[in-house]
């Protein structure tokens, strides 16, 4: 039996550049290029989430719009005053012993040797030491980074639902896969009246789980500042939890889940697991996609020490200026370039079987085929690359070819690439894609690469490319690489297309993009991706010109839902799905048999009739 294919159904989320969903976020990137109109609805959606009451056709309110997206200088701290501690020793003037008089209940509960304690009265005890005393005073030093990708100023996730101090990135989670949900047009209540409640799964996770002060990060500090670890730091640090807040508080699924991590390639990693459930016909639906919140000042000064981020200072040597960086190209791929970019995002799809998708007139936005994940073999270093990305690049070729055609992967065929911005990836990466572009025949493989404008929201960072290729396929403009005036002379781009600016692309050169991702670690993966038009091809010759002609008829009322849930987005009205303590079922709700479970509030049981999958092997 040939393979079902997986629809791209659903899309949202949120990124430096606004909502995901119906293409918002895309159309900032290439918002000069726009139509007026187009232009006029992405300003007023973004004024929307950034609370903004002005009248965003105004002339000063885009500017302000402009200038609190995509990447900029860092607001959610203040990079000039980065809380840190300096160790010093006190100690006393010759001849006279160190004293100080202190609130008993504030004294170590171990004292350190040498000291001497005396009562004090009212609750205090006088302290003497003869050789001095270790402190930590409190300090702030300046971060020598000061860029980030973050969501658009004056959006709070946790202020759109009970968040209930839940880290940055579970607040992004919960808004981002309620907007690919919503973005269906299908009610989750249909889904489970027709999809068995097993037939379901989510994959997600962040790559470094959860490291602000609601998360690992107050773990791990609070003992350091006098403070207890909260009884959720554990529970709510863990990597797979925004898949866990999917499951248990926006699509309420008893289905299959995990949190998929690889580094920088954890988004694909994620839409592998989804697609092989969907084509083997194990699951019907799989939401797919990953949080990240990595910008907070422990995580950047990491990174920055691993010489892997633009520093202020190497930003400023490249353009020669010695007063502040240009904070909005800090991130600049395949040029001369000193780093990546740290940014925040929450990305989410919602994948359906093709039979399925048909059948509730669901929104085609794309299909995948597939997803190849190699790793680099024995390597000199764990952040430096591998031979893994040649294998899953070529495979991805190899698959656009064997499925389209050999015109369409040399001529409609285009590549979202990996993209960091630092000067490792852009000659790794470049010789990658050059070489397989020449040994597949294509003379000039167009190659964008979106965190130029969003930075690296590491575990989403995928679902960003995907955004702008999800954009591409409606708008037909493929954002060039605009924080970049030259390509460097080390980058191999003899058969490549490296757009500096926005290039207008018709519906017959974009039949299929390659999203390529290369994580620390050696994980790597290519996705590829059909666009609408082609999956209606396809869909066409698999179920025939009836079906299509059926299909459409329902379809038409699924995209009126959605485009009504779009246009209340953008007036306020629509808060996210977070169904905290609704429905909660135990045992004794269930109706259980040999043959099936039924579960309240899902329309078929799950099937406990199973087919004995080793004959050759049984007795």
């Amino acid at each position: 039996m040939a393979k079902r294919l997986p629809i791209i159904a659903g899309f949202g989320g949120i990124n430096g550049a606004g909502r995901a969903s119906f293409n918002h976020a895309y159309r900032r990137l290439v918002i000069d290029v726009l139509r007026e109109a187009d232009r006029s609805r992405t300003y007023r959606s973004l004024a929307r989430l950034m609370n903004l009451d002005s009248d965003p056709d105004q002339a000063d309110v885009r500017r302000y719009i402009d200038a609190h997206t995509l990447v900029r200088r860092i607001e959610l701290f203040d990079p000039a005053s980065v809380l840190c501690h300096k160790n010093a020793l006190l100690k006393p003037d010759a001849g006279d012993a160190f004293s100080f008089t202190i609130a008993t209940r504030q004294l170590p509960e171990n004292l350190p040797g040498g000291w001497e304690v005396s009562d004090a009265g009212d609750g205090r005890t006088r302290v003497r030491v003869p050789d001095g005393v270790n402190v930590l005073f409190p300090d702030q030093r300046r971060s020598r980074v000061s860029s980030a990708g973050q969501v658009p100023t004056g959006f709070d996730p946790g202020a759109l639902y009970q968040s209930r101090n839940h880290p940055r990135a579970l607040q992004l989670t919960v808004f981002g896969a309620s907007d690919a949900l919503r973005s269906t047009g299908i009610d989750l209540d249909t889904l489970k009246q027709v999809v068995a409640p097993d037939e379901f799964a989510v994959y997600s996770g962040s790559a470094m789980g959860q490291l602000d002060a609601e998360g690992y990060g107050g773990l791990l500090q609070n003992p350091l500042l006098g403070k207890r670890p909260s009884s959720k730091n554990v529970a709510l640090g863990l990597n797979e939890m925004p898949g866990d807040f999917v499951n248990a508080y926006v699509l309420g699924s008893v289905g299959g889940t995990a949190g998929v991590i690889g580094a920088c390639a954890t988004f694909l990693y994620a839409v592998r697991q989804g697609v092989r459930d969907i084509q083997s016909g194990r699951k019907r639906v799989v939401v797919v996609g990953n949080s990240e919140a990595p910008v907070v000042p422990e995580v950047i000064e990491g990174y920055r020490t691993m010489g892997a981020l633009a520093e202020d200072d190497a930003l400023m040597a490249l353009d020669g200026r010695s007063d502040q960086p240009d904070y909005r190209r800090a991130c600049r791929p395949f040029s001369d370039n000193c780093g990546f970019t740290v940014a925040e995002g929450s990305m989410y799809a919602v994948l359906m079987d093709d039979e399925l998708a048909l059948e509730l007139g669901a929104r085609i936005l794309g299909s995948v085929p597939d997803v190849f994940v190699n790793a680099d073999g024995y390597k000199k270093s764990i952040p430096g690359p591998g031979i893994g990305n040649y294998l899953t690049v070529a495979k991805a070729m190899a698959l656009t070819r064997a499925v389209l055609g050999e015109p369409a992967l040399t001529r409609g065929t285009y590549v979202q690439a990996h993209g960091t911005g630092t000067p490792q990836n852009r000659v790794t990466e470049s010789h990658i894609l050059n070489e397989l572009a020449r040994i597949n025949g294509i003379e000039r493989l167009r190659v964008g690469a979106v965190k130029s404008y969003l930075g690296h929201s590491l575990a989403p960072a995928g679902g960003d490319q995907l955004a702008a290729v999800l954009g591409v396929w409606e708008h037909g403009w493929l954002p060039g690489i605009t924080t970049i005036d030259h390509v460097a002379t080390d980058v191999h781009a003899s058969h490549l297309e490296l757009p500096l600016q926005h290039v207008e692309v018709a519906p017959d050169e974009t039949e299929a993009a390659l999203i390529n991702s290369k994580g620390f670690g050696g994980n790597n993966a290519t996705g590829v991706f059909f666009s609408p038009a082609r999956t209606r091809r396809m869909l066409e010759q698999r179920w025939g010109r009836d079906a299509l002609k059926a299909y459409d008829a329902r379809a038409e009322s699924v995209a009126q839902i959605a485009n009504d849930y779009d246009a209340a987005m953008d007036r306020g009205e629509v808060a996210p799905i977070y169904r905290f303590g609704e429905g909660v079922l135990d045992g004794e709700d269930l109706e259980i048999s040999r043959d099936e479970i039924r579960i309240p509030g899902f329309g078929r049981p799950v099937n406990l009739k199973f087919d004995n999958p080793f004959p050759d092997m049984s007795d």
